[in-house]
């Protein structure tokens, strides 16, 4: 099946998948049927059954997927057997803490550099990486290649120096900044962090509980 004939839900439910698959393998479980699978996730066996044939035949009738195997094969299709050079740009708060605190080599990214534009921040030490000032980032990027961005600055700056990091070769954006990279540029791939919004969503949970 064509990756472009492969809808959103599924893409997003392969995530969820490699972690249990790896919860699984660190509990010593060597194989699992689709319906123990599906009753550890919440889910229906017919639909993991379904999002895995989206991508090839990974089980075997009468013995289930191999953990390991299925783990291995779903990275893959993740992309997380790669490292994607990546940039971070804005190193305030939540800059800092992606940056210390994400494993950014177990889910396909290599960081290589941060950049901001606060001189107190410039020069400061987030792991093995000092942040740098943007003054510094066409020239990082041509010496370094990033393909990807996180994107932690404000929303008024996020346009420009979006159309300056496409500029650059960057062809994809973990985007904080309630900016819609989209607009400009259809083909570049964006994921939106609205962490706001994922707030307001618990609060609609809580509050629509028929059971208050």
């Amino acid at each position: 099946m064509s990756k472009n004939a492969i809808s959103n839900s599924v893409i997003r439910r392969l995530p969820r998948y490699y972690r249990f698959l790896g919860e699984l393998e660190n509990n010593g479980y060597i194989r699992i049927s689709s319906r123990e699978l599906a009753e550890k996730m919440g889910l229906t066996a017919s639909q993991i059954r379904q999002d895995f044939n989206c991508f090839g035949e990974f089980g075997q009738q009468g013995y289930g997927y191999n953990v390991s195997g299925l783990k291995m094969e779903i990275g893959k299709i993740l992309g997380l057997d790669k490292q994607t050079p990546m940039i971070l740009l804005g190193a305030g708060n939540l800059g800092r803490a992606i940056a210390a605190h994400l494993d950014f080599k177990n889910r396909g990214f290599d960081l290589i550099g941060i950049f901001d534009t606060n001189p107190d921040l410039i020069g400061m030490e987030i792991g093995e990486l000092k942040i740098n000032s943007i003054d510094q980032l066409e020239a990082f990027c041509n010496e370094h290649h990033p393909e990807a961005a996180i994107l932690c600055i404000p929303k008024e700056a996020a346009a420009v120096q979006a159309e300056k990091l496409i500029s650059y070769g960057v062809h994809a954006f973990w985007n904080f900044t309630h900016y819609d990279l989209r607009l400009e540029h259809k083909d570049v791939a964006v994921e939106n962090v609205h962490l706001g919004d994922s707030l307001t969503t618990l609060s609609y949970c809580i509050n629509s509980n028929d059971n208050k």
